[in-house]
């Protein structure tokens, strides 16, 4: 299997959809700034709003999401220079990762089950920082790594 570089990380190159790699970003802040919400609010309606964007990004892709979708109508339009891009199934698997998180997250919470509520969502927030400050999409390497793991 052929790999190449699309934002300096191997992936392989049959029918790859690419997507702008900015929008992930803005993306990931969006959900920081929902998560950190929850966590330190307890508020099961966070995390549920959380849980449908997650479950759009999952199914449909990070960019359909509604942060996703923002960002293409009124952000992107004002951004210039080359637009970086990265293949959707990285992200896609990541928003999988972080459906299972906040699915935890909302069980915990409407059972009332505070340390596991804490726990899911610090862990979901956590990646959400990396990628949203570092540019770093741990869910992302996570898919990467079980690709090349796959392809031996």
């Amino acid at each position: 299997m052929t790999f190449t570089s699309a934002t300096s990380t191997a992936v392989p190159t049959r029918s790859v959809q690419l997507i702008d790699a900015r929008g992930l970003r803005f993306g990931a802040a969006v959900t920081s700034l929902i998560l950190a919400t929850a966590l330190l609010t307890h508020s099961t309606s966070a995390i549920a709003i959380s849980f449908i964007f997650f479950a759009i990004g999952a199914t449909r892709g990070p960019q359909f999401t509604p942060q996703g979708l923002f960002f293409k109508k009124f952000i992107k339009p004002r951004l210039t220079g080359e637009t970086p891009t990265e293949d959707v199934r990285p992200p896609k698997f990541a928003q999988q990762v972080g459906l299972g998180f906040t699915v935890v997250a909302l069980v915990a919470g409407l059972a009332s089950w505070s340390a596991l509520f804490t726990v899911a969502v610090s862990l979901c927030l956590a990646a959400a920082l990396l990628n949203a400050v570092f540019n770093f999409c741990l869910g992302c390497e996570i898919y990467l790594l079980l690709a090349r793991l796959r392809s031996r």
